[in-house]
């Protein structure tokens, strides 16, 4: 009875009832309720697995926007970020998520099952970790508490990190040497308690980095029991089926079926395509820009003058570039990427939609499963039949991650690591795991062309990225690297980070509020924006059916943000 108590409240809370007078609370036996007697471990396994993956995708895409990772609309912070936004994310965490692990480990702790609660026990700490970074104060120790709390008041965000973090300690404990069998299904690690573990220490780790604790970074790393290699990526895996159930990754759907899909952020690509330039003074191209993006063009400027929402011109004309940009983001190009067929939006640009869509960038092979970029310049709205079906992964952390976090912290915290060294491999890395994908799309890569200037050979011959192309790019970088200040270096780390992250808009986001970098990100459109959001707004349905709670202002912090750095 007290799981269902709990999870009938916790839906009461989030407002799926009116109000208290009309529950009759003698009737709250549902037969259809989830209880210790009638519930399957497995089946409730899946369940937390599933809301996990639901939960971590509407918790990051906002966040990634506002650091420019994607593109965010609404002209101002406010108009762009309301206190709606979030609400889909609450529900997920707070009437589906978490009352399922309460739930499964009702069952689990008592029966010996270390597998089943130790992970779910990770997911739980990973998203209470996510909400104070996105949202600062949230209820914990008060939530889910059935009848007895009816209105749970917020914990400070510090209270839940450490909240958390207790919680991937007991997992740490639960998951060492266990011998107890696994869930029938584990779609992350195959059940395999020592990945798990890894997990653990990694969230710790990004943890300890926000919270500027080094020496609790260099113990994770002294101990070795983190995430270093690709075998060790905690990703959820989509599939490539379109109906019943739809399984493909929401960046296939979104731009892979009839509609137009969403904006790619200029600025993003913009770090992709042009925004390195050698000592020679020529643009140093990233070798995934074909793996993340989708061209429909090879030109986007050559078009008719009803293609384009530039605001301050009808066609793409540099010269009417924003002079508020000039401060921090002089070389940043204007409403597309001149010369190229990368056409997305500026941040918070408002401005209406014009008939775009055929020549819209779209997602490409990684991480969403979409096409590869091979200068075709087709369109992707093609009801779902074209790269790689969906096949795609969401990103929550990569070894790439893991390095490229420690070269930050190498730099900023004064630990033992060496940053040139995981700058390296952490692009290296990356790279692997980008390349990678094109075994998902192995026939595309293997098709044999002739191009226009008569050159001959495979898909992957002509476009695709090798040893060689990696190898000119690293050294390109560091060759940046070294010849950089000490503010120099750390942008560059923190720009590797951004786009090895692609697809995981939590690490963008904290990165930017770490650090006030990259140094040249792009200001909006307009001069006057609002205020940057260092934690977002509460979500509605939780402040306005939540006694005990009043909304907050975009410039409370979490916790481990100090103000020191200028974000806009």
């Amino acid at each position: 009875m007290k799981i269902i108590n709990r999870l009938i409240v916790v839906l009461f809370v989030l407002g799926f009832a009116s109000s208290c007078e009309n529950l009759e609370l003698d009737l709250l036996d549902n037969p259809n309720a989830i209880t210790p007697e009638n519930a399957s471990l497995n089946d409730l396994y899946n369940s937390v697995q599933l809301g996990f993956r639901d939960a971590f995708l509407n918790a990051q895409g906002t966040p990634g926007a506002a650091a420019r990772m994607y593109y965010a609309g609404g002209g101002t912070y406010e108009d762009f970020a309301p206190a709606e936004t979030f609400d889909g994310l609450w529900n997920t965490v707070y009437a589906g998520l978490f009352p399922d692990i309460d739930a499964l480990l009702a069952i689990s702790e008592p029966g010996g099952f270390d597998v089943h609660s130790g992970t779910a026990k990770i997911m739980k700490a990973y998203m209470l970790i996510t909400l104070a970074d996105i949202l600062g104060d949230v209820p914990n120790s008060q939530a889910g508490q059935g009848t007895d709390v009816i209105s749970p008041g917020s914990d400070s965000s510090s209270d839940v990190y450490a909240s958390a973090i207790a919680l991937l300690d007991e997992a740490i404990g639960q998951l060492s040497g266990t011998s107890a069998g696994s869930p029938a299904y584990e779609g992350f690690f195959n059940g395999d308690a020592a990945q798990w573990i890894k997990v653990a220490n990694t969230i710790k780790l990004k943890a300890a980095i926000n919270t500027k604790d080094g020496g609790t970074v260099s113990s994770l790393v002294s101990g070795g029991n983190i995430i270093t290699s690709a075998a060790d990526d905690f990703v959820f895996q989509y599939g490539n089926q379109r109906n019943n159930p739809n399984s493909r990754h929401p960046f296939y759907n979104n731009h892979y079926e009839n509609g137009d899909g969403t904006y790619m952020s200029n600025y993003f690509m913009w770090l992709l395509a042009g925004d390195k330039v050698a000592a020679s003074g020529a643009a140093i191209t990233d070798p995934r820009i074909r793996y993340y993006f989708y061209r429909k063009v090879d030109d986007a400027g050559a078009q008719d003058q009803t293609t384009f929402s530039c605001t301050f011109s009808i066609f793409p004309d540099q010269s009417f570039k924003p002079a508020h940009w000039e401060a921090t983001s002089p070389n940043v190009p204007y409403c597309i990427i001149p010369n190229t067929g990368y056409s997305g939006r500026d941040h918070l640009n408002s401005s209406g939609i014009p008939p775009d869509g055929p020549i819209r960038t779209s997602y490409g092979l990684y991480p969403g499963g979409g096409q590869f970029d091979d200068d075709t310049f087709g369109d992707t709205r093609a009801a779902g039949t074209t790269g790689g079906l969906g096949q795609g992964i969401l990103p929550m952390m990569l070894s790439s991650m893991t390095d490229l976090l420690r070269a930050e912290a190498a730099l900023t915290l004064g630990t033992s690591d060496d940053a040139r060294a995981l700058l390296e491999s952490g692009i290296r890395a990356s790279m692997a795991k980008v390349v990678g994908f094109e075994s998902i799309v192995s026939a595309t890569m293997g098709r044999s062309v002739t191009l226009r200037d008569g050159r001959e050979g495979t898909i992957k011959d002509l476009f695709g990225t090798n040893d060689g192309d990696i190898d000119n790019y690293v050294a390109s970088v560091l060759e940046l690297y070294d010849a950089a200040s000490a503010d120099g270096k750390l942008d560059l780390v923190v720009k590797e980070m951004m786009i090895a992250s692609w697809g995981n808009g939590i690490e963008a986001y904290n990165l930017y509020r770490r650090t006030g970098k990259p140094n040249n990100m792009v200001p909006a459109l307009e001069a006057s924006y609002g205020e940057f959001p260092r934690t977002f707004l509460l979500p509605a349905v939780h402040v306005t059916r939540n006694a005990s709670v009043s909304q907050k202002a975009f410039s409370d912090r979490v916790f481990w943000d100090d103000g020191s750095v200028d974000l806009y």
